[in-house]
């Protein structure tokens, strides 16, 4: 498989996605949810025709752009030589992939941060650590089945993952972890992925919103920023219904001993009558609109539910950000979970 306009070639396994094929080679393509949900790797067939596509769903890929020659990396198997145009893509980042790998973890400790989110830790086991980018996410496979769940790493630690995970009613993944999984239990996980991932740009700000457990990657280049002392303007826009929906601030907040020119700007969509708070009110990308007029020169970041993505998307090209440079992480769920 060859891929243009990057001129890149690997060998594909016809039983595996031409994704997964590239990750496991190091070749770090643009891609979101890897079940054909959310388009992040769509791209176009140059040449080659016998490609077969598992389950996806069209609002990823109309039947009218298949017919023309899209297709989505994350549901594409391979039969013949093929030549594959990349739509969206960063060629420094296509290049500096890290191959994924299997790995077990221990549960080290399950915190109940709000009604809805647990923050889970896990120390690796086997392999004892994993070299991922702060941003970038795993698989995570529920004990006992085959089914296993994506979720974002909050922590910058080789050795130590940090998530924090929204529990649904009926979700698969969530209700095991909040009814059966306990400290000392392990799991078995695969990654890294994403590529919600901190680009190198020293003179461009940053703007950083958030919603729900989207809290994580953005909590993990927060974090990395203040590791590493880089200094760039962020703004972190975070939204919550009440303030018992808000967790991580105090951390958060400190941040900014290590990051002078960094501002946390948490905002609540249905403040609780009686609850202490003057903060800002409204959904965040009503108050983002408040706060900032001109992002032309800003990288910015999203990762949260999907239609604050979708808002939020159009709103920050409205005040100049450029789209090349608005990144995100836009949870799809699977069986009624993220």
């Amino acid at each position: 498989m060859r891929f243009e306009p990057v001129g890149i070639e690997i060998e594909v396994d016809e039983e595996q996605t031409v994704l997964r094929s590239a990750s496991e080679q190091g070749l770090m393509l643009m891609h979101g949810c890897k079940e054909g949900q959310c388009a992040a790797c769509k791209s176009f067939v140059l040449d080659g025709d016998d490609i077969e596509l598992d389950r996806y769903s069209t609002f990823a890929l109309p039947d009218y752009e298949k017919e023309e020659g899209f297709t989505l990396l994350c549901r594409a198997h391979v039969y013949e030589d093929v030549t594959i145009e990349l739509l969206n893509f960063d060629e420094e980042m296509i290049r500096s992939g890290l191959p994924i790998l299997n790995a077990v973890a221990e549960v080290v400790s399950i915190d109940q941060v709000t009604h809805d989110l647990r923050h889970l830790v896990l120390q690796l086991i086997e392999p004892a650590e994993m070299t991922f980018f702060p941003g970038q996410y795993v698989d995570i496979k529920v004990p006992g089945t085959e089914i296993t769940r994506s979720f974002s790493m909050a922590t910058t630690s080789k050795k130590r993952l940090e998530f924090v995970i929204k529990v649904y009613p009926d979700g698969i993944f969530s209700s095991f972890l909040d009814q059966k999984l306990k400290v000392g239990d392990r799991l078995e996980l695969t990654g890294p992925f994403g590529v919600f991932t901190l680009r190198d740009a020293p003179d461009r700000d940053l703007i950083f919103v958030g919603g729900g457990a989207g809290l994580a990657p953005i909590l993990a280049l927060l974090r990395s920023m203040a590791e590493r002392g880089i200094q760039r303007k962020a703004v972190f826009y975070y939204g919550a219904r009440t303030a018992k929906d808000l967790c991580f601030v105090s951390e958060i907040k400190a941040l900014k001993q290590k990051l002078p020119d960094f501002q946390f700007v948490p905002a609540l969509s249905e403040p609780a009558a009686g609850e202490d708070w003057d903060g800002e009110v409204g959904f965040i990308t009503d108050v983002l609109k408040r706060f900032e007029v001109d992002l032309r020169g800003a990288h910015a970041y999203l990762c949260g539910p999907p239609p604050m993505v979708e808002a939020a998307m159009p709103l920050l090209a409205q005040l100049g950000a450029p789209e090349k440079h608005i990144y995100y992480d836009k949870f799809t769920t699977t069986g009624g979970e993220d």
